[in-house]
């Protein structure tokens, strides 16, 4: 018998111009350091849609976003979106450059998406509500 592999469509994403270009020269700087979440954050960049600063949606995840999602644990969390060096776990900011940061940019509320955590497990989520 075979084993039958569901997978899910991967959801469009919107960046705004600078954003863009901000996060793709990011991770392209962390390659060495940060491969896995840099060719992630590579990756989500090249397949987004790119559109001009100030046209993004207001219900989209940016970097400066607030974005409340649920995670397949069941639990709901609250975080802001922001570069490595204003990242602070006690004040609810979590950096671009982590697995879940990455795996947030560009989403809309009521997206979801699968990633993969730094210990390889796979996890899934899904944005309730944005505030920017």
């Amino acid at each position: 018998m075979r084993d039958v592999v569901r997978t899910r469509s991967v959801p469009q994403i919107i960046v705004s111009n600078a954003d863009y270009e901000r996060l793709t020269d990011l991770a392209t700087a962390s390659l060495e350091r940060l491969p896995e979440v840099a060719n992630e954050l590579l990756s989500e960049m090249d397949r987004a849609k790119v559109v001009q600063d100030g046209s993004v949606p207001n219900d989209v995840v940016r970097m400066g976003s607030t974005v409340t999602f649920k995670s397949d644990d069941g639990n709901t969390r609250t975080f802001k979106l922001v570069y490595p060096a204003e990242e602070s776990l006690d004040e609810h900011r979590i950096s671009v450059m982590t697995p879940v940061g990455a795996a947030l940019i560009g989403l809309a509320e009521g997206q979801s998406i699968s990633w993969t955590a730094r210990d390889g497990r796979r996890h899934e989520l899904t944005v309730e509500k944005v505030k920017n």
